[in-house]
């Protein structure tokens, strides 16, 4: 439900280090690891991937980045992409940051390209929760949204990642007008005995995809007004979780999820920051310019000022996006950020 809207104070001073000038407090931090992604998903990189995939935080610079902002508040830490599993290492880095004093809850974003076969490295590695890609129940559907043929694979990933007893397994799943709308009362069914958790996410508007979001945007309001209908309640949301709204069902055993950045006071409880996978750090997916911190992450002994450049670039954030005005930022589509 749409929180109580913080107190504009351009002048205010913040009580704690990762606090912004609203009074919000963050501690949770989305890194992506690399901006290379596999599929080919119509509403992100229907051409595919076309950038140089080529100097990404390496591995010690990933772990002092992810050690200062533990030091700074974060609790739950989400390594993204692009598809953060095509990087060879990327098992290394998730167990280093589940190592790291402070993380609470380590999570993951990932297409489940390969995830049947890596679930249980991944939970040993201190995987506590993972959120895959599934944009469609229907195979031709799925091959015609994503431009790719893997959809046994990723719906075994999702059952791996439940058999391997990963605590929170979660299904992301881009709401298109027209594809796979008609699917909401599948996936309402795909919860009734699997411990999940399905998040309809309303397509966003980017520089690249404006002739595409006129044709498949559909409110959120409407998957909410159908939930609400079915008997579904919405639950409370925690300190760090991420954006979406969830509500349960007495008679299912998972849940449905709702991440509408179109309504009302979608951004007054923001908890969450985002640095890029060249070190850029984000202060709004759909804001403008990076903070770059890789000159930072050279040395540990650079990591008080570190921390004074995130805390300073922190005091800029602004109270809102302004997707309503028409204004996506500077993010050319969401593999460039990580979503």
């Amino acid at each position: 439900m749409p929180q109580r809207a913080p107190t504009v104070d351009p002048g205010r001073v913040p009580d704690s280090e990762l606090e912004d000038r609203f009074g919000r407090r963050f501690a949770y931090l989305r890194l992506s690891i690399t901006d290379v992604c596999n599929f080919r998903c119509e509403y992100c990189l229907p051409d595919g991937y076309q950038g140089k995939p080529t100097g990404f935080l390496n591995r010690d610079e990933i772990q002092r980045l992810v050690s200062a902002f533990a030091e700074l508040g974060i609790r739950k830490l989400r390594i993204t992409g692009g598809e953060p599993l095509v990087r060879k290492d990327a098992l290394a880095i998730l167990a280093d940051a589940a190592a790291t004093p402070g993380i609470e809850k380590l999570a993951l974003t990932t297409n489940a390209f390969n995830l049947a076969a890596q679930a249980e490295a991944l939970r040993d590695a201190g995987l506590s929760a993972v959120n895959i890609s599934l944009d469609s129940l229907d195979r031709q559907g799925f091959e015609r949204i994503t431009g790719d043929k893997r959809h046994e694979k990723v719906l075994a990933g999702v059952d791996a990642a439940i058999a391997a007893g990963i605590p929170s397994v979660k299904i992301n799943t881009v709401l298109l007008g027209g594809l796979n709308d008609q699917e909401i009362p599948d996936f309402m069914e795909y919860v009734r005995e699997r411990p999940v958790a399905v998040r309809f996410i309303e397509l966003m508007q980017t520089a690249d995809n404006g002739d595409y979001f006129r044709r498949r945007h559909v409110s959120g309001q409407t998957v909410a007004d159908r939930l609400q209908a079915a008997g579904w309640s919405p639950m409370q949301r925690g300190e760090t979780d991420g954006p979406a709204v969830e509500y349960s069902h007495p008679d299912y055993a998972g849940r449905i999820g709702l991440i509408a950045p179109y309504a009302p006071g979608f951004c007054d409880g923001c908890n969450r920051l985002r640095v890029t996978a060249r070190g850029g750090l984000r202060l709004c997916l759909f804001g403008n310019g990076t903070h770059d911190l890789r000159p930072l992450l050279q040395d540990e002994a650079d990591k008080a000022a570190l921390k004074r450049s995130i805390c300073q670039t922190l005091v800029g954030k602004e109270v809102s996006h302004h997707l309503h005005e028409g204004d996506f930022g500077d993010t050319p589509h969401l593999a460039s950020t990580g979503g």
